[in-house]
């Protein structure tokens, strides 16, 4: 096909892709984050959600279990997480009955060709993010036609005008935010009232959890994201982006 029907042909795509995103966001405006997950999962036929089981993604994993328990998630081992990280993986979908829980990894060739030892991370942080999450992510998320994440407006200020839908940059794909309009305490409310385990790390100091070696206790009064990539000009391991460019705050996933 000449390129100039090429570039008419995805134009069209976009177009037509934006305009549902639109509309979902019209119709679902004044909904709860429970009906945005409901909707999404009805009206997009290939949805995964990814959760880093982190601090505060046993929510819309519990949100995602009370709608559909064979929901696709995906869960990035990093082979560099801490134990408590991949013990409360197992204990939260054991609990939520989650069955439909795929472990992503980047691929041994690719770690022993570019990390053999484990030390990128002490001279590229970036490039250790690249292999060990956002490529296997990109990987994984092909033939999916849209991914649920949990970022939120009061993360960042990049976020501030986060709506509910919104179209992935350079992969046709959609991104569903169900908690854009919660504040910290409507996550701290929704753990309490739905009586879920929390992430042991979280009363040892980690608000934020990642890679063991890239995160640190929190001290009271620090940020809550204060211990990722402590002393670094780093705040996001790049799995989002908008216009091209990496989102460098808030919660990841």
């Amino acid at each position: 096909m000449p390129l100039d029907l090429i570039q008419t042909e995805l134009g069209r795509d976009r177009r037509e892709l934006t305009e549902r995103v639109s509309e979902l966001n019209a119709r679902f405006r004044h909904h709860s984050a429970h009906d945005v997950m409901h909707g999404a999962l009805e009206e997009i036929d290939d949805l995964a959600l990814v959760s880093s089981f982190g601090a505060e993604s046993v929510v819309l994993l519990h949100m995602a279990a009370v709608v559909d328990k064979m929901t696709p998630v995906l869960f990035i081992d990093t082979q560099m997480l801490f134990t408590e990280t991949l013990e409360y993986q197992q204990e939260v979908s054991e609990r939520l009955g989650l069955r439909n829980v795929k472990i992503i990894r980047a691929d041994d060739e690719d770690v022993q060709r570019d990390d053999p030892y484990g030390a990128l991370r002490l001279r590229d942080m970036d490039a250790c993010c690249n292999l060990r999450k956002t490529f296997p992510l990109q990987q994984a998320l092909l033939g999916y036609d849209g991914w649920i994440t949990g970022r939120k407006r009061f993360q960042a200020g990049s976020r501030a005008t986060l709506d509910f839908f919104e179209v992935e940059d350079g992969t046709g794909r959609i991104k569903v935010n169900p908690l854009a309009h919660w504040a910290p305490e409507d996550v701290r409310a929704y753990m309490e009232e739905n009586n879920l385990p929390r992430h042991p790390l979280v009363a040892k100091g980690y608000p934020s959890i990642g890679c063991a070696p890239c995160t640190s206790p929190v001290k009271q009064g620090e940020d809550p994201r204060a211990g990722r990539w402590r002393d670094q000009n780093k705040e996001e391991c790049g799995i989002h982006f908008v216009d091209g460019k990496m989102m460098r705050a808030g919660e990841n996933t």
